[in-house]
């Protein structure tokens, strides 16, 4: 996590929560979850859109790698 995230909102689209956490856009593309906008390199995530990729991605993508 960057220390900076808190200066940020989370990403997903109609979310203005303050972010948590910031993962990889690549990662954030295999859940389906609607972005601002496209192309993003690191994702910035509240502390429910991150635990909703947690899930959606809990078997496909092991957590070492990411």
């Amino acid at each position: 996590m960057s220390r900076d995230s808190a200066e940020h909102t989370c990403d997903v689209q109609g979310c203005t929560a303050q972010a948590e956490r910031s993962v990889s856009g690549k990662k954030v593309e295999m859940t389906g979850l609607a972005l601002r906008s496209e192309g993003i390199r690191q994702v910035h995530l509240c502390k429910a859109h991150y635990r909703e990729l947690k899930k959606e991605t809990k078997g496909i993508i092991p957590d070492y790698m990411g």
